[in-house]
């Protein structure tokens, strides 16, 4: 067990497979609910039309940002206040589950008691999440040494990426069949008979995540070892008083607050790039739902291999140098996704467009396309983990979970502004080129505003400050 907070030692080996689980077990939700399965039947077949069900979706996923932004601060705090970090923990994934398991009622054509409860389990799920990474991150510092956050956090992604291919190939591949065929997306019969008429399979999607999360979040619970520390008891005005204190202090510790504001600038653009760059490819080339699948499952296993690298990368050469390396190409990678038409590669050189029928990215447009997706697949998570273990560098002895409550606040605090800006330009333009062009502001701004960043155990870092 660690004796104190701020003193770091390399914790055993199954303790660190136990908190790299941790993403294992919250990627499912992700993957399955937000992205690939759940989300999508909510807008087709639970809300009253898609453009309604898209249009509630995004209010849920506001509504949820809205709540991360505030309470992530506030509940970091608390938890530095107390002392040990797995009771929050606990509390924050069995208010995850419960809501998880609350989607099974999401039956299609439900009357909008139902889906106001749907959407209400969705934007408390999204919220528990975030809030479940603000503790488990903070206990980091408490488990390796500095120079080996990278490897922790860049394997935790990896794992995480993982959990969520494996879900994903179990809940599509073997129990969601499709309504029309009634087979899965292997074209096998669901291994579970499930009521089609019902979307049974569909629904099960929540209560998998839900059993899927407590299974593999027991190991961190058993194996990982606590903050100890005096423990006092929480209240809001004690961690108000906390933040504080803390935001008080961010000026005379300019690295972090650096790191903050850039932070939110590329994790804005980042995430504008997930959203919007499958919309973009499935435009120019008229993807169908498998080549979409498809897609999203090449960008996968090309994340798991990049955050497994980077996590070497940022303890060899430093988490700042891996961000700054990670944006750059995502810079060059976003620019030579827009060089792509159905007719041109790299802005000029022609190319045969894809034919009707044609096998899945058979056209030599789709080829370069995919080519520069996979480099920021790779890139990307690198990126997000080098981010992850720059802020537990960064973060002072004993405010770990403040700091990391301010670090969910700046990924979400602007996530509007990615999104707002490509349908402006968009409208404006009426170009989706230009509108995809506007994200690639933020990546620069962000890059801009993190290169006078000192990373500790640099040259140039921050000297200590009380």
């Amino acid at each position: 067990m660690i004796a104190a907070p701020h003193k770091p030692a390399t914790a055993s080996f199954r303790a660190l497979a136990a908190w790299v689980l941790v993403d294992w077990a919250l990627q499912p939700f992700h993957t399955l609910i937000l992205t690939f399965l759940f989300a999508p039947y909510f807008t087709t077949a639970v809300a009253e039309n898609s453009t309604r069900g898209q249009a509630q979706w995004g209010y849920a996923a506001a509504l949820a940002g809205v709540l991360i932004a505030a309470g992530s601060p506030l509940l970091g705090a608390a938890a530095d206040r107390t002392g040990p970090r797995k009771p929050w923990v606990a509390a924050s994934i069995l208010v995850l589950a419960m809501a998880a398991a609350t989607l099974w009622i999401a039956r299609p054509g439900a009357d909008a008691a139902t889906i106001a409860l749907v959407l209400a389990a969705v934007v408390i799920g999204i919220a528990a999440s975030e809030f479940t990474t603000v503790f488990t991150n903070s206990l980091m510092p408490t488990l390796v040494a500095p120079q080996q956050l990278g490897r922790l956090s860049g394997m935790g992604w990896a794992v995480g990426y993982t959990g969520g291919l494996v879900s994903l190939a179990i809940m599509a591949g073997l129990l969601v069949a499709d309504p029309a065929s009634g087979s899965t997306l292997l074209g096998l019969a669901p291994i579970i008979e499930l009521d089609p008429a019902a979307r049974a399979g569909d629904r099960l999607v929540g209560p998998f995540a839900a059993a899927w999360l407590l299974l593999f979040m027991l190991p961190f619970f058993l194996l990982v070892p606590d903050v100890r520390s005096p423990s006092a008891v929480p209240s809001a005005s004690s961690s108000l008083s906390e933040l504080w204190a803390t935001l008080q202090a961010l000026p005379r510790r300019p690295s972090i607050a650096l790191f903050l504001i850039a932070r939110a600038l590329y994790t804005d653009g980042l995430a504008a790039i997930f959203v919007f760059g499958g919309i973009y490819g499935t435009s120019v080339f008229g993807w169908q739902p498998f080549e979409r699948g498809l897609f999203g499952i090449i960008l996968t296993l090309s994340g798991i291999a990049g955050a497994a690298a980077g996590g070497i990368l940022d303890d060899r050469l430093g988490a700042k140098r891996v961000i700054v390396g990670a944006l750059l190409v995502l810079i060059a990678g976003s620019v030579g996704i827009l060089s792509v038409s159905q007719t041109h590669v790299l802005f000029t050189i022609p190319v045969a467009a894809k034919t009707s029928g044609s096998s899945p990215f058979s056209s030599a447009g789709e080829q370069v396309f995919l080519a520069f997706a996979i480099v920021i697949a790779m890139v990307s998570a690198p990126n997000q983990s080098a981010s992850r273990s720059l802020m537990a560098r960064l973060s002072p002895p004993g405010k770990a979970a403040q700091y990391f409550g301010l670090f969910a606040f700046s990924g979400k605090v602007t996530a509007f502004a990615a999104p707002l800006l490509v349908a402006l330009v968009t409208d404006w333009t009426a170009s989706q080129r230009a509108g995809m062009a506007s994200i690639l502001l933020f990546l620069i701004a962000g890059l801009i505003v993190l290169l006078p960043v000192r990373e500790p155990g640099s040259v140039a870092s921050d000297p200590p400050r009380r």
